[in-house]
């Protein structure tokens, strides 16, 4: 095998390595789909109500009474939304975007009694 050979088998190993990381595919490792830090309160609203219906996520933890609910904190109400959605889907980036207001992360956004879901 050649050098170039040997260099172009050796990138397209490290890109299978970090798409698996990316994906969620490693082994024990645990990632969720947050709402993004930046993200404006009304484009979190649209993606959580497109969530919660057409996307099929299971909703009923952020609604009155549910142990995520909470209407003064959208970041974590739309959080719990596209973290449900994602893990419904392939866990992929395409599906924890929603109009580019999301991220794949791997520290647990859980907090008091709403736990959320990971791998």
């Amino acid at each position: 095998m050649s050098k170039r050979e040997g260099f172009a088998l050796c990138r397209f190993l490290i890109i299978i390595l970090l798409w698996g990381f990316v994906a969620g595919d490693a082994p024990g490792r645990e990632v969720w789909c947050v709402a993004k830090n930046n993200a404006e309160d009304a484009a979190l609203q649209s993606a959580v109500e497109w969530a919660c219906g057409a996307g099929g996520a299971d909703c009923g933890a952020i609604h009155g009474g549910g142990p995520c609910f909470d209407p003064s904190n959208m970041q974590n109400t739309a959080s719990y939304a596209f973290n449900d959605y994602f893990r419904k889907h392939a866990i992929s980036e395409e599906n924890c975007n929603f109009g580019n207001n999301a991220a794949i992360t791997s520290f647990n956004p859980s907090f008091g009694n709403c736990k959320f879901p990971s791998r």
